[in-house]
């Protein structure tokens, strides 16, 4: 049986439309169950929004079965998505999860429901992206890494269990090394942990902690299965043409993927990748990014 999708979504329709027609496109799409959770407005221009978001819901067609849960109030992301998690897994033994900005390839859903099988008794295995950072040559189809995507990604109820949501730094970082935190980061290249300063934090910051805690790994395709259809509306971040595009946002895979990876552990050439391809999150800089970029790291930075 196929992994339920959960797509969590708030007042972007034109994003949410590509999601939808996109994943609509997928060979597996008719065959899957699909639970959309959307968030509730912060004021009255947001719910105009939100109420148009919640029309269209409604006019959705292609799935095996869809199911729609509306928020009455604003949960914001983190809340909405959490509890939107546990609430499919209540039901259901595997996840697929996407947020309402993820653009996917006709392969994705049989690439995640590929993997969910095949990898479903070997618990190191904790989390399938949908998403690489890398381009990759010559390393077949898929890589394990413990770093986490999260543009389109499933896992286990069994794996999720060990999710928690840290309220702050200090519980966040309770009983790691500070070698630790430089083998989360990359050596510096990937700072996430300075988001744990956020409030609330961000779920995939904890999951991706939570994962290195547990020494889990990711099953990743070495050519993206998706694409960022937001980035100048993200969820987490906003991206901004007058410094340059992010080329993350490169064509995604058009063929199907193999998902069977004799090697179920971190390919040490590729985590060494990671160190550079982090540092500037995928941004490609114009000329006048470049200068702000520069005075950044020697000036700011420094």
């Amino acid at each position: 049986m196929n992994a339920p999708i959960a797509i969590f979504c708030y007042n972007r329709l034109d994003n949410l439309k590509l999601t939808i027609d996109h994943l609509r496109k997928n060979l597996l799409a008719n065959q899957s169950d699909v639970y959309i959770f959307s968030d509730g407005g912060k004021d009255n221009a947001s719910w105009k929004a939100v109420n148009k978001v919640r029309a269209y819901l409604r006019t959705i067609t292609g799935f095996k079965t869809l199911s729609i849960v509306e928020r009455e109030t604003n949960y914001y992301l983190e809340r909405n998505i959490i509890e939107g998690i546990a609430y499919v897994l209540q039901k259901h033994d595997r996840i697929i999860v996407l947020e309402d900005d993820i653009c996917t390839s006709p392969y994705f859903l049989t690439f995640m429901n590929e993997a969910l099988d095949y990898y479903a008794d070997n618990k190191r295995v904790m989390h399938v992206s949908g998403f690489t950072n890398l381009d990759i040559q010559g390393q077949g189809d898929t890589y394990f890494t413990p770093h986490m995507g999260g543009w389109g990604w499933a896992t286990w109820r069994d794996r999720w269990q060990y999710f928690t949501h840290y309220q702050s730094r200090k519980e966040a970082l309770a009983g790691l090394t500070n070698e630790d935190e430089d083998n989360i980061q990359y050596g510096g290249a990937f700072q996430i942990l300075k988001m744990l300063d956020r409030k609330p934090i961000q779920w995939d910051i904890c999951w991706n902690i939570n994962i290195y805690r547990q020494k889990g790994l990711c099953l990743t395709p070495t050519h993206t299965l998706t694409r960022n259809c937001g980035l100048y509306q993200g969820t987490h971040f906003h991206s901004s043409r007058l410094l340059g595009i992010y080329e993350y946002d490169r064509p995604f895979s058009t063929r199907h993927i193999e998902v069977v990876n004799p090697k179920v552990e971190a390919n040490p050439a590729i985590e060494k990748m990671y160190e550079t391809a982090m540092i500037d999150h995928g941004m490609r800089y114009n000329w006048f990014g470049k200068t702000l970029r520069f005075f950044y790291k020697k000036v700011i930075r420094k």
